[in-house]
């Protein structure tokens, strides 16, 4: 059966609408989440919603709250069942951050403390009057 919102040449849709395999973890009404094929550690799963966005920018306000609520069951489900040191929620919006299943999908990756990730380097503003300029351009942003 497809789902309302499919699109037929993503990967995750042709999962949601059964043509392609999944090893299914969790299922509701608006969100599945499924192992992933490659995952970091074993236990690393994906939620995603049965209706088709791209991305965190187009999922709408209350299935992303839904998709976030079951991302914490699966993260506690995770935890329990591979007795993970600790647990990365993670979601890559477009190519520059990494996405590369264009259906919006979060990242449960459940972390051991000597599993040999390193998290990405961070940076440092450049002066005080730099880091207030960014905040202004934010809360401007969110105005929109």
């Amino acid at each position: 059966m497809t789902h309302a919102n499919h699109d037929e040449t993503c990967i995750f849709c042709k999962i949601i609408n059964l043509e392609i395999p999944a090893v299914k973890v969790y299922e509701d009404d608006s969100v599945l989440a499924f192992l992933d094929i490659r995952p970091v550690n074993k236990g690393h799963t994906l939620v995603i919603p049965k209706d088709h966005f791209e991305n965190i920018y187009s999922v709408p306000a209350e299935l992303w709250c839904r998709m976030m609520l079951v991302a914490q069951k699966v993260a506690i489900g995770i935890k329990n069942a591979v007795s993970a040191d600790g647990i990365n929620i993670i979601m890559n919006n477009e190519s520059a951050a990494g996405q590369l299943v264009f259906h919006a999908h979060i990242h449960v990756i459940p972390r051991e403390n000597e599993d040999g990730l390193v998290h990405w380097p961070h940076k440092s503003y450049i002066d005080e009057e730099e880091t207030k300029n960014i905040a202004e351009k934010i809360r401007d942003a969110l105005s929109l």
